[in-house]
């Protein structure tokens, strides 16, 4: 009867392992308005998978495709990181930087220009929500892929404090 008890228990610690926390995750602008872009699902070894929200509108810019949000102004266009990361949390929220890459664009611009990057240094609060604070970037840094085993390229000298007034969504939220 004590196996059986035992078996019952690591089944449920194992059906409780197998739950993931899924958050939100939205772009904000200045004054407050979000617009949700993504789900996140965390497993609990700290794994996770996104899923990018489908108020992307597609452009091909540069000769590539993109998924953009169309602001007034600019518009704010996804950079899928091209490279090999871990996707995990558990020691620190790099690889969810890396997941949410973006470039800027002038609403009427035709192309791109990579140096226009955009870079969210996440830290999570207390309360366990994920602030992401707006970084500019050349993301031109990234078009040549980094050296075998080196999963994080980018580095503190390659980011540069971004001017929240002069952006349109300067900060990431998960929650």
């Amino acid at each position: 009867m004590q196996k059986i008890a035992v078996f019952i228990a690591a089944l449920a610690g194992f059906a409780g392992a197998a739950q993931a926390e899924d958050r939100r995750v939205f772009l904000e602008s200045a004054d407050g308005d979000r617009i949700e872009i993504a789900s996140l699902s965390i497993a609990s070894d700290g794994t996770y998978t996104t899923d990018l929200a489908p108020v992307f509108t597609e452009h091909f810019l540069s000769m590539r495709p993109f998924k953009c949000l169309e602001g007034p102004q600019k518009h704010w266009c996804h950079v899928p990181y091209p490279y090999e990361i871990a996707r995990n949390v558990s020691e620190d929220l790099t690889d969810l930087e890396y997941d949410f890459l973006f470039l800027w664009k002038g609403a009427t611009e035709y192309g791109i220009n990579m140096w226009n990057g955009v870079y969210y240094r996440i830290e999570e609060q207390p309360d366990g929500t994920m602030i992401g604070v707006l970084y500019d970037m050349d993301m031109d840094d990234l078009s040549v892929p980094p050296p075998a085993g080196e999963l994080r390229p980018i580095r503190e000298a390659d980011l540069y404090e971004g001017d929240a007034e002069s952006h349109w969504l300067p900060r990431l939220i998960i929650k």
